[in-house]
């Protein structure tokens, strides 16, 4: 019997890379060809698709705080005076991510009227008595 050969398949050549699969961080991306014609007596075991691993630089983290503290007691006992609230930092901005905004706040309180030189008073109404 004559020897019997194979006639390969035929593939075109591979596309260029596709863009990654992600626009920052890790991502995929892949290749194809084409089948042109099958292979005579055989099979085309040939891989028509590759993928890889690409990656980008790293995305933005933006700033992340913890929600507002209560607002503290006004810092005086009479008057005019201030409280404060606050709020932490939980995650610093990275890569470019947005900065965080204020992490204090102040905002001004008023207790009753003081009473200035009560004393002073009461001895004024003495005499006059």
């Amino acid at each position: 019997m004559p020897e019997c050969h194979t006639i390969p398949c035929l593939l075109s050549p591979w596309s260029e890379w596709s863009d990654c699969s992600v626009t920052c961080g890790k991502g995929m991306r892949t290749r194809q060809r084409m089948l042109k014609s099958a292979a005579e007596l055989g099979d085309c075991n040939e891989e028509l698709e590759q993928a890889e691993k690409c990656m980008l630089p790293e995305c933005p983290i933006d700033c992340e705080l913890t929600e507002w503290s209560q607002w503290s007691e006004c810092n005086t006992s009479c008057g005019k005076g201030h409280m404060i609230r606050t709020r932490m930092i939980k995650i610093e901005p990275q890569f470019g991510g947005a900065a965080c905004p204020e992490t204090v706040q102040r905002t001004k309180c008023r207790v009753r009227k003081c009473l200035r030189g009560a004393g002073m008073e009461k001895r004024r109404w003495k005499e006059a008595r």
